[in-house]
């Protein structure tokens, strides 16, 4: 079982609550977004920092079990800008990915941790970032079992989100319980998986902290076959 939280930490001030949540849940691998990469430990108990943004004010990062996992590569790609990008300039790379070796089980796999559009854009351009996404872990290891997961900043017409995603072979996964709870007028699921090759057993909201966003623990195994992705496949 690969166990991984992802975790807006509200402009990194949630930062303090990583050492507790990574004692109390052990994820295998831990994924942020909107902390300041300044701050940042090396390190939060087995987990160590593979790779997070470098220019962003908003930033993202993905920490992993060095026990478990090698690190084959990692980057950082910037996506599309929304017009709130272009004037406040939170975030220009909105994609951490690493490509890690699983030693438990012996074979490779993608992870990602993703920071959509705020929502003062159309789901029109965070379906077209989840879809640049999608092409750019196919490039960095196509056909690996892969999972991108984050604030996908989408908690409404999911349904119609969900028909783009199946069709590029991805499934998208969100807890029970709703992760923003800032505002009564937008609360939702915005924290949410989307995977390939994997099965998930659960996702999970888990208890809200200083963060808007709750963080999410998502429980999942290799599928038996991993299904295709294929760069360039269509638009999310």
């Amino acid at each position: 079982m690969l166990e991984v939280i992802s975790y807006n930490l509200r402009k990194n001030r949630a930062l303090c609550e990583l050492d507790a949540l990574v004692a109390e849940h052990t994820p295998d691998v831990l994924c942020l977004q909107e902390c300041d990469v300044d701050q940042l430990p090396k390190r939060f108990g087995e987990l160590e920092l593979v790779e997070a943004t470098r220019g962003n004010r908003l930033g993202l990062s993905v920490f992993a079990s060095r026990e478990r996992f090698e690190i084959v590569s990692t980057d950082t790609f910037p996506l599309k800008k929304s017009l709130h990008d272009r004037i406040a300039a939170p975030a220009n790379e909105r994609l951490v990915a690493t490509r890690l070796h699983d030693l438990a089980r012996d074979r490779e796999l993608l992870v990602a941790s993703f920071h959509g559009a705020p929502l003062t854009a159309r789901n029109a351009l965070r379906r077209k970032q989840i879809a640049t996404s999608y092409d750019l872990l196919a490039s960095l290891g196509p056909n690996l079992p892969t999972l991108m997961i984050g604030d996908y900043n989408y908690p409404f017409f999911q349904r119609h989100l969900d028909r783009r995603i199946t069709a590029r072979g991805y499934s998208l996964s969100a807890s029970e319980e709703g992760t923003y709870q800032r505002y009564k007028i937008f609360r939702g699921h915005y924290d949410l998986a989307t995977t390939s090759g994997f099965d998930v057993a659960a996702l999970t909201s888990l208890p809200q902290g200083t963060s808007d966003h709750r963080p999410i623990l998502l429980q999942a195994s290799y599928s038996p076959t991993v299904v295709p992705v294929l760069a360039g496949a269509g638009a999310a």
